[in-house]
């Protein structure tokens, strides 16, 4: 039974008709990505149970994990205040989110001194990842 797509219609989408997306490890509250998702992307998202996301590089849909294998389990979807950014709350398979071989895309640190500084490991060469 479809519950309908009138749930899609409050979500404020921006003039490109896209939402920003956080993809937060429910077990660890992680934050480990952040993403875009067109109406057509929220919808399947929500039917799969799967992260589905809106690729402004490739201007296509993007099943996160179609070709690592790192495809994130939707838990719970929510929506903000404003209802201007969506918040997945995920399992992530395999542990890893980033095109990096990392758990988090946010593995880059701030130092007063003025520098960036990768400070979480590679759990897996990208070269591994993406054949």
């Amino acid at each position: 039974m479809s519950v309908g797509t009138k749930w899609l219609n409050e979500v404020k989408w921006d003039a490109q008709g896209l939402v920003p997306v956080i993809a937060q490890e429910a077990s660890s509250g992680d934050v480990l990505m952040f993403a875009w998702m067109n109406r057509e992307a929220l919808q399947r998202t929500a039917e799969t149970g799967e992260a589905i996301y809106w690729s402004r590089s490739r201007r296509k849909l993007w099943h996160k994990g179609e070709e690592s294998g790192h495809v994130q389990r939707v838990l719970d979807i929510r929506i903000d205040c404003d209802n201007d950014v969506v918040l997945l709350k995920i399992e992530q398979v395999g542990g890893i989110a980033c095109h990096t071989g990392r758990h988090s895309c946010f593995f880059q640190k701030y130092f007063a001194d003025g520098r960036w500084e990768a400070v979480e490991p590679v759990l897996k060469d990208p070269q591994d990842i993406y054949k």
